[in-house]
C-alpha cells in the first residue's frame, strides 16, 4: 500500500498486525527484556516504603516526557514545586506537573475498573493538557520534520474514525493474546502514535499508557519504570522506526527498540533502587547513632518521600506537632543529612545526598 504523507492515514491497519511481530530475534530479546523487569519488581519490593521511589521517579519520567515535546523545566523547579504554593509555580513547571498528576490519575483508575479504556486515555490527555478538546475533530493536524518543515505524516482524520480506532486498540490491549506482554508494548505503543487521537499530547498520554500497560500486566507493581529517557538519547531513530512501520511495515526494527528501551531502563532503575535502599539504610544508622532521641524510622522513610521536605510535611503525615517538626528537620540539618533553603518566609528542607544521586548522569 503507497501511503501519501500528506493525506490522512484513515486506512491506519487495525490490530493485530498481520505481520511476523515474534521474530526468532525479537523473541530471544524479550527474554532479556523481561528478566530485566523481573529484578526491578524485585528490588522494588526492598523498599519499606515504595512511595520512596515512586514520587521521584515519576518526576523524572514527567520532566524527561515534556522534555521530549519541547517543554523544559528543570529537576529543582520541578522538585521545590512540591512543597511550596502552587501560586507561585511557573506554567512551564505547572505543565510538566499535570504529568504526573495524569499518570496517578490513569494509574488510580485503571487499578479500580481493572482495564484500560478510551474514556481513561482521554481522562489523562485531559488532565495532561488541562482543557476538554477532547478526539480530534477538525483537518490540519500534520507531523512536521522540525529543520524542514516537510509533512512527514497526517493521522487518520474523522471522529468516527478515530473512535473506531481507539475501540480496536482499547479491545488489542484488554484482551489475552498469545504474543509476549512486552512486544504487544511496541505494537501498541506505534499504534497509538500512529492513531494520534488529540490535538495536543498524543507522545506524553502513549508514555503514560505504556507504563499504565505494564502495571495493567504485572510485570511492575506501581509506576515506576517510564522510558522517555532511553527514548530522548535515541529521538531520532525513536521518530525514523515510527515511520518504517508506517511506510515499511518494518516491525522487527521497532519492536526491537522497544525492547531494548525497556531492558535497558529496568536494569537503570534497578540500579536507582538498589542505590536509593543503600543511602536510606546508611542515613538511618547515621541518624540513630548521631541523633537517637529524634530517630524513628518512620521519620528517615519520609524525608526520602521526596527530595525537599518542610514542617507541614512532616505534620500532615504524622510525624509531630509543628514546633516538634521544625525541631526534628533543623536537628537534622545539623548533622548534615538536610540543608535548609529559605523560600521566602519560608524555610524548606533539601535532601541533599538523594537529590545528588538524581542529578547524576545515567
Amino acid at each position: 500500500m503507497t501511503i501519501d504523507p500528506n493525506k490522512p492515514f484513515n486506512e491506519l491497519p487495525l490490530l493485530p498486525p498481520k505481520a511476523d511481530i515474534e521474530t526468532k530475534t525479537v523473541l530471544k530479546k524479550a527474554i532479556t527484556a523481561n528478566r530485566a523487569l523481573a529484578e526491578l519488581k524485585g528490588a522494588s519490593r526492598l523498599l519499606p516504603n515504595q512511595n520512596i521511589i515512586i514520587n521521584t521517579l515519576a518526576l523524572e519520567e514527567a520532566r524527561d516526557s515534556s522534555a521530549i515535546e519541547n517543554i523544559i523545566t528543570t529537576r529543582d523547579k520541578l522538585f521545590r514545586a512540591l512543597v511550596t504554593d502552587p501560586r507561585k509555580i511557573d506554567p512551564v513547571t505547572k505543565e510538566v506537573l499535570n504529568y504526573r498528576k495524569a499518570l496517578w490519575k490513569g494509574f488510580t483508575e485503571v487499578q479500580k475498573k481493572g482495564f484500560i479504556s478510551t474514556n481513561i486515555i482521554i481522562d489523562i490527555q485531559k488532565e495532561l493538557i488541562s482543557n476538554n478538546a477532547g478526539i480530534r475533530k477538525l483537518p490540519g493536524t500534520v507531523l512536521e520534520n522540525d529543520i524542514t518543515g516537510e509533512i512527514i505524516y497526517t493521522p487518520p482524520l474523522g471522529e468516527s474514525i478515530i473512535y473506531s480506532l481507539l475501540k480496536n486498540f482499547e479491545n488489542y490491549l484488554n484482551t489475552n493474546t498469545s504474543n509476549d506482554p512486552l512486544v504487544k508494548l511496541a505494537v501498541l505503543h506505534y499504534q497509538f502514535e500512529a492513531i494520534h487521537p488529540f490535538y495536543d499530547g498524543n507522545g506524553r498520554t502513549g508514555r503514560i499508557i505504556n507504563v499504565l500497560y505494564l502495571t495493567f500486566n504485572d510485570l511492575i507493581q506501581l509506576p515506576v519504570l517510564y522510558l522517555s529517557g532511553y527514548i530522548i538519547k535515541n529521538k531520532e531513530k525513536y521518530y525514523q522506526l515510527l515511520r518504517k512501520v508506517t511506510y515499511e511495515n518494518n516491525w522487527e526494527e521497532w519492536i526491537l527498540f522497544m525492547l531494548n528501551a525497556v531492558e535497558t531502563t529496568a536494569i537503570e532503575t534497578t540500579e536507582k533502587v538498589n542505590k536509593i535502599l543503600d543511602l536510606l539504610n546508611k542515613t538511618a544508622l547515621e541518624v540513630k547513632e548521631k541523633l537517637p532521641r529524634i530517630y524513628s524510622k518512620e521519620l528517615i522513610e519520609l524525608i526520602f518521600h521526596q527530595v525537599y521536605c518542610n514542617i507541614n510535611f512532616l505534620v500532615e503525615n504524622k510525624i509531630g506537632l509543628r514546633k516538634t517538626a521544625s525541631k526534628y528537620l533543623n536537628a537534622l540539618a545539623s548533622i548534615g543529612v538536610l540543608k535548609p533553603e529559605k523560600i521566602g518566609k519560608e524555610v524548606i528542607f533539601l535532601n541533599t545526598r538523594l537529590y545528588k544521586m538524581f542529578k547524576e548522569k545515567k
